[in-house]
């Protein structure tokens, strides 16, 4: 473990703290990073700065106490899917994955070593994924783990502190955080889709397809008739919810959407969601369902699946029932339920630098969901980009702000500048990049939506490849 810094000739940093200009006499006054929260922001974070040879304290309440969503006392479990979205370059969050693996995500690391069969997503066995991350960081010379939980967030003169809690937050250290953020903190529900037994998946009605061959056979489809789904679609909108507790009002992000919600919209809304029958053609037949219900695997035994798309708020009993009309789970045995819980984030726009840090507190960063980005990926990338400003601060260096071409940066630039009055979570798409010039050689603009994108794709790894010299410089 480092003890001692080299010695330099200091100077004031941006953030007020004498640092290290190079060269020179005396002692480099390097601060250590204390890290709240070791889910996938927090781990992300963690390693980054240790990395960087910061030397990281990581706070996790975790087995002393869990929260609604969490059943393990791993880092970076994944409390909803196994899924990481989609692994290729023409879609957002693939380019943000790939910029990870180059700037030497450990989330990347252990998603790859842990992946399964999902057609064209990542997916991975969420418990051997789990295990990697506790593993890595938690045998990192740079890094003390400490389990007990927080009432308030831990500022100290000689530390640079990042909260990465997560979006559960709760008690005496999200009283602080609001305390601190005006109180205007916001939030919104999350759900999480129910896990079945491959087993007991009857698999006389069931086939295996990817929407479109892509990929191998990784999914399971569940076809419907078209009288079968009206009547599940009846069912379902006019099933039992489980009570929302003190919870003031159901809000939702879009992308996490209770699967009765969506279906309250219309009858015909889940034909254009999870229920899509497009590209799932039967193997054998031909033929296009009505719709389809995806199961897609969840551990690298293949021994579970879970519900794609069917996140839910229904009452165990009335997901059993409902449920089990989908043709080839009347027999299903449900290895868990759909959860929804209370998701809180802060108003970034209106207390967030583009660095991270919160305004006016230069020592204070935040990452992860509770920073308004959403989904696995986009909170890992966040706890990167805290990782290395937390340890470019310890370390008297100015923190960095990612380059707005690259999916790190456009996600940061989106969240603290957006319209902090009607500021909602963000998943990473190719909409928040700055604009591409899409003319070619003669000047005539160029409409090709795939060509755009691979445009947008080259330049934001391009991006990150120049930027990652700035880093560790």
């Amino acid at each position: 473990m480092r003890k001692n810094a080299p010695a330099c000739r200091s100077q004031e940093s941006p953030g007020g703290r004498k640092g290290c200009a190079g060269g020179g006499r005396g002692k480099i006054n390097v601060k250590k990073v204390i890290i709240v929260g070791a889910g996938l922001a927090g781990s992300e974070a963690a390693w980054q700065a240790a990395k960087l040879g910061a030397e990281v304290t990581l706070y996790e309440m975790r087995p002393e106490k869990s929260t609604p969503a969490h059943k393990t006392a791993g880092f970076a479990e994944l409390v909803c899917s196994n899924s990481l979205r989609g692994a290729g370059l023409e879609n957002a969050v693939g380019v943000l994955k790939e910029e990870m693996r180059r700037l030497g995500s450990i989330i990347m690391e252990a998603a790859d070593a842990t992946k399964v069969p999902a057609g064209g997503a990542l997916a991975v066995d969420r418990h051997g994924f789990s295990d990697y991350v506790t593993k890595k960081v938690t045998e990192h010379p740079q890094i003390t783990v400490v389990h007990k939980e927080l009432d308030a967030i831990p500022l100290a003169d000689d530390a640079i502190t990042v909260v990465a809690s997560g979006p559960l937050t709760a008690g005496k250290l999200a009283e602080d955080i609001a305390a601190r953020t005006g109180n205007d903190s916001l939030y919104f529900y999350d759900a999480a889709a129910p896990i079945v037994s491959i087993d007991s998946v009857d698999m006389s009605k069931a086939y295996r397809a990817s929407r479109y061959g892509k990929g191998e056979a990784a999914y399971i489809n569940c076809p419907m008739t078209k009288e079968e789904y009206e009547a599940f679609w009846t069912e379902l909108v006019n099933a039992e919810k489980a009570p929302t507790k003190d919870f003031e009002k159901e809000k939702f992000f879009e992308g996490c959407m209770p699967v009765e919600v969506m279906a309250s919209r219309g009858k015909d809304t889940l034909l254009y969601g999870p229920l899509k029958p497009v590209g799932l053609e039967h193997p054998e037949t031909g033929v296009r369902p009505y719709a389809v219900v995806q199961l897609r695997q969840d551990n690298a035994s293949a021994t579970l699946y879970n519900i794609v798309g069917f996140q839910t708020h229904l009452k165990w009993p009335e997901q059993r029932r409902v449920f089990g009309m989908i043709p080839g789970l009347e027999h299903a045995e449900f290895l868990r339920y759909g959860v929804m819980h209370r998701n809180t984030f802060l108003n970034s726009p209106q207390h967030m630098q583009a660095t991270l840090q919160l305004r006016g507190e230069d020592t204070l960063l935040f990452a992860g969901q509770m920073t308004g980005v959403e989904g696995y990926i986009e909170s890992a990338s966040s706890g990167l980009i805290a990782g290395v400003n937390a340890a470019r601060l310890a370390m008297g260096k100015a923190p960095l702000v990612f380059p707005a071409e690259s999916c790190h940066g456009a996600l940061c630039h989106y969240i603290t500048t957006s319209e902090a009055k009607h500021f909602q979570p963000m998943n990473v798409n190719f909409g928040i990049l700055p604009e591409i010039d899409m003319r070619n050689e003669n000047g005539k603009y160029i409409k090709d939506k795939k060509l755009k994108k691979q445009r947008l794709a080259e330049r934001a790894l391009a991006a990150i490849e120049s930027f990652k010299a700035k880093i560790g410089e």
